[in-house]
């Protein structure tokens, strides 16, 4: 497996969907639990060609893919085939995620008022045994036993509910210290209901107590396929570099549970709701979340990676690392490996525990699925034709199809340039925590700096890794578009793409996407959560308090389904967000 060469650099994308009940009568909008109900309708015709292509042998020809997610409102939809090789190929990302776009309603990152008032089409009371939650019900989560059963464990291995907070945004009229009102400190139903009240709720946050707040997010997630391990192990690290910067670009979360809060994006909160105590008992002391950014880097054979990158104390199965040496696994993806496995799996199935590992990767996935870090080093299934990938994790859903395949696009071309070129990115991990920190901070596109490489590009190096002139602080616009003493990673594509033979309409195509991601980085073209901040804060009915109410909610789904199904009137707010 590890001398597999010369793959196809094949790739796709994830869009994860919320379906949401428009009431004009009531001006309501609330989310809808029909998804595992519409998913079962759109698997049709995956399931008609399949047992046809069984039949026949001939391929199955498959627009789209749906799964289910963890919401019973969400769906994910990824192309029916992965994307080929080609840069022509690109120009019909947009196509195919509008084709997707069309059977199913909105793409939101956080819906923003998950867990408050009357949200939920049909109504049920927040009183379930698995989330406990004070504000979301069970029937929240999709019916799968795999999702009820994520929700109920990570609270268990905590010996307490999640408690997630995010800070308000202090608008004209928030109170100050802001102590929420809405959460019925006084339930007593479940012993963690007593929590909040216990200082579980911080003064001046917006507090929320499940793992749905969390997983209950959407996201755009991008997996492609290196020609082979040693190309996807630099694209692994280089890739967690830019990872807290591209996300800054595409924040796209300013609302949590009816209020607005005082960041952009949703990461944090998925951190916080996917976080477990260690047992008492436990091997391991585990300083971060299942959810976060990359612990360690993978290096690979281009001489850029030193040790003093992996700066951060890594806690891994030393069992599991030695047995990986005399398998012959190299000390730095052995150590990635065993890291892994630190953590116990959340979700067993009895009748998939006895499995032959040497044809199944079953019980690797379920431990590498349940570590959810900003990139993804994905091994080539057992027995299969697809090769070494790297998932890249952290995009927050667009609102738009065309920001959503922009992003996309823009993704792969810098991939296919980090790989064609001998450039460099690192920067020691903890800095990557750092810039992932800043990238949450309202407008942090605009007014952040993220630590970067000074000259990624250069073939002499400093003499260690902590050298003041190897890594300075930059902006977004600074990293993408460069300065008078930085590249910019956008001119490092364009310069890519300037080798490729391309039509004059998929050039063209191609560069305005470019210039969207130029746009956003540079803050001519405003993120989404900038967008939805605006919206909330001109809207007639807002108090200037924080608080999104019902009304304000519904207008602004409206307005997002408008832009989406290209309503007349629509154009000019979606030109303020897409191109």
């Amino acid at each position: 497996m590890k001398d597999r060469q010369k793959d196809r650099l094949l790739w796709g994308d994830e869009v994860e969907y919320m379906m949401v009940s428009l009431d004009h009568t009531n001006r309501r909008a609330r989310l809808s639990q029909r998804a595992h109900e519409v998913l079962a309708l759109l698997q049709v015709d995956e399931t008609e060609q399949l047992e046809r292509a069984k039949r026949t042998g001939e391929k199955p020809d498959l627009e789209a893919l749906w799964r289910p997610e963890f919401g019973r409102y969400m769906i994910e939809g990824t192309p029916g085939q992965p994307y080929r090789s080609t840069v022509n190929d690109l120009v019909n990302v947009e196509a195919s995620m509008k084709r997707r776009t069309m059977k199913v309603l909105l793409t939101i990152t956080s819906y923003p008022v998950l867990g408050s008032g009357d949200f939920l089409e049909p109504p049920h009371k927040a009183n379930g045994t698995f989330s406990r939650s004070l504000f979301l019900p069970d029937e929240v989560i999709n019916p799968h036993p795999r999702f009820r059963t994520l929700a109920a464990n990570i609270r268990e291995r905590r010996g307490a509910k999640v408690a997630i907070n995010m800070p308000i945004f202090h608008d004209v009229n928030t109170p100050k210290p802001f102590i929420d009102p809405t959460i019925p400190y006084e339930r007593d139903v479940f012993p963690g209901d007593k929590e909040a009240k216990e200082g579980a709720a911080l003064p001046d946050h917006i507090y929320m107590d499940a793992m749905g707040f969390g997983m209950g997010c959407c996201c755009l997630q991008i997996t492609m396929q290196a020609p082979n391990v040693n190309q996807a192990r630099r694209l692994y690290d280089q890739l967690a570099v830019v990872g807290a910067v591209m996300m800054t670009l595409s924040a796209s979360s300013p609302i949590f549970r009816g209020y607005l809060a005082d960041v952009d994006c949703r990461w944090n909160t998925i951190a916080a709701a996917r976080g477990e105590i260690p047992l008492a008992k436990d091997r391991f002391v585990i300083p971060k979340s299942r959810y976060g950014t990359i612990d360690t880097f993978l290096g690979s054979d281009d001489g850029h990676f030193k040790s003093e990158y992996n700066d951060l104390e890594l806690v891994y199965d030393r069992e599991i690392y030695a047995y990986l040496l005399t398998q012959g696994i190299d000390d730095l993806l052995a150590r990635h490996i065993a890291h892994l496995f630190i953590r116990d799996p959340l979700v067993i199935f009895e009748e998939l525990l006895h499995q032959d590992d040497s044809v199944s990767a079953d019980h690797f996935e379920n431990i590498q699925s349940t570590n959810w870090q900003n990139v993804r080093f994905k091994p080539p299934p057992p027995n299969s034709p697809i090769g070494w990938r790297v998932e890249f994790r952290p995009l927050e859903i667009q609102l738009t199809d065309y920001e959503n395949a922009a992003f996309s696009v823009f993704m792969i071309l810098l991939a296919r340039a980090l790989l064609a070129y001998d450039i460099n990115l690192y920067i020691p991990v903890t800095r990557m925590d750092i810039n992932m920190q800043r990238a949450h901070n309202r407008d942090a596109v605009l007014n952040e700096k993220f630590f970067f490489r000074r000259n990624v590009l250069a073939t002499g190096e400093p003499e260690s890794a902590q050298d003041a002139d190897e890594i300075a602080e930059m902006s977004a616009n600074e990293i993408l578009n460069g300065s008078d003493s930085f590249v910019g990673l956008v001119p490092i594509v364009l310069m890519y793409l300037d080798t490729v033979t391309l039509d004059a309409q998929v050039k063209s195509k191609i560069q305005e996407y470019v210039a969207f991601i130029q746009g956003r980085a540079n803050g001519s073209i405003m993120t989404g959560a900038t967008w939805i901040r605006n919206f909330v804060r001109t809207h007639p009915e807002y108090k200037f308090d924080s608080v999104v109410s019902p009304e304000v909610n519904y207008d602004l789904m409206v307005a997002l389904n408008e832009i989406l199904l290209g309503a007349a009137g629509a154009a000019s707010v979606a030109s303020d967000v897409s191109h």
